[in-house]
């Protein structure tokens, strides 16, 4: 089934930005979605790897929050061989939160908005478009001492680390107990630490 909608778009001519109209499916639409960072892009209510790697759907807040969220992740906890996958999976207990508590719902929400708010005043169109990590982390600095960053730092504690993945990337192998222990298991193998 192939319905077509007319959609604005702006033509990316060198020197000459021209509006022209565009007839696109909803697939088109879809794989046509706007990128927000180089590996991110946002639908409706969902956000999506540009590779199509993985994919996630959201119950309450925004793509743009959430994209947010993953990229103050990222800036708060940063380990360049991890994927947007994990800082995803890391902070998508906000939005399950935020879907049944109203008041965390609006944390998030104001926390965001002042993120942008500050990014703004430093020179930049919001929190995501400031492009150099160390502005990124000089905006997080103005707002750490807040509920807000409060919240999803300590999320991220426990989010990020306490994913599989996370352990076989840092080279942590689990609990040792249920396999007896680390004293006869190569106790002083560790090459993470």
């Amino acid at each position: 089934m192939s319905t077509e909608r007319i959609i604005p778009h702006t033509s990316l001519q060198q020197h000459k930005p021209k509006t022209e109209l565009m007839k696109l499916t909803r697939r088109q639409l879809l794989s046509r979605t706007l990128a927000v960072s180089s590996s991110l892009m946002l639908g409706g209510s969902f956000i999506t790897a540009s590779d199509a790697a993985w994919a996630m759907e959201l119950k309450v807040l925004k793509p743009e929050t959430m994209t947010t969220l993953i990229q103050m992740a990222r800036d708060i906890y940063p380990h360049d061989n991890f994927g947007d996958d994990l800082y995803a999976a890391a902070v998508k207990g906000h939005d399950d939160k935020a879907a049944e508590d109203t008041e965390f719902r609006t944390l998030i929400d104001d926390g965001v908005a002042s993120l942008d708010m500050a990014a703004v005043d430093a020179g930049h169109a919001n929190y995501l478009a400031t492009g150099w990590e160390s502005e990124r982390v000089a905006l997080l600095r103005s707002i750490e001492s807040g509920d807000f960053f409060k919240t999803i730092r300590g999320g991220l504690v426990v989010g990020l680390y306490n994913q599989a993945t996370v352990w076989e990337k840092l080279g942590y192998e689990g609990s040792s107990f249920e396999k007896g222990g680390y004293l006869y298991r190569g106790f002083d193998d560790i090459k993470w630490l």
